[in-house]
């Protein structure tokens, strides 16, 4: 069933901003119906009459399917290193543990398979919608120039393979054992292989 258009949408005239509020509805009803029904069985046409609006609106603002996902299941990227603990084990600590924490949520964990089968399928999209973390990314590339200035890390250490193992670590176990919680004990771990590894 198509949905007509609300109040909300009427008031939009060509060239003025996008209105918030149906940006939010849109999120919102995104993140509601993947907990219900799943990423596979999720339809714009859904999530239009969820929010009250119209496909068209959902279009104008968002390109696919996968990236109204996305921001609705990544509203925010972590930001583990906004206040570094000081000292590199503790905020590669830090960073799993805001990492856990995002991919455990239900929404994201409703979106997961489905959205990286999507990505992967679609470089162009892949590359889209991984900009979004272009912050986060940044933070820990600058957080490494600093250990290695310190003498925390081997100079050799390339960020690129630290994101890589963080979230890899955390999406290959949540694929695996979904029923699994993550708990501390996973973290430290984690967190004691990726800093002293596993060779005597």
């Amino acid at each position: 069933m198509k949905a007509e258009a609300s109040s909300l949408d009427k008031t939009a005239v060509p060239g003025r901003p996008r209105d918030p509020r149906i940006d939010a509805a849109i999120l919102r009803a995104t993140a509601e119906l993947l907990v219900e029904i799943g990423y596979p069985n999720l339809t714009l046409a859904a999530v239009a009459e969820r929010a009250g609006t119209t496909k068209t609106a959902l279009y104008r603002r968002w390109s696919s399917k996968a990236e109204l996902v996305h921001e609705a299941a990544f509203p925010t990227a972590p930001t583990a290193l906004a206040a570094p603990a000081g000292d590199i084990a503790a905020d590669i600590r830090a960073m799993l543990a805001a990492t856990r924490d995002v991919f455990t949520s239900p929404v994201v964990r409703a979106a997961l398979p489905g959205l990286i089968a999507d990505m992967s399928a679609d470089a162009t999209l892949n590359a889209r919608v991984m900009a979004r973390f272009t912050n986060v990314f940044g933070a820990v590339r600058d957080r490494l120039v600093e250990a290695v200035h310190c003498r925390e890390v081997h100079a050799d250490v390339d960020p690129e393979r630290l994101i890589e193992l963080i979230g890899g670590a955390t999406m290959m176990r949540l694929l695996l054992r979904p029923e699994d919680v993550l708990d501390t004990s996973w973290v430290d771990q984690t967190a004691a292989i990726l800093v002293h590894g596993v060779a005597l």
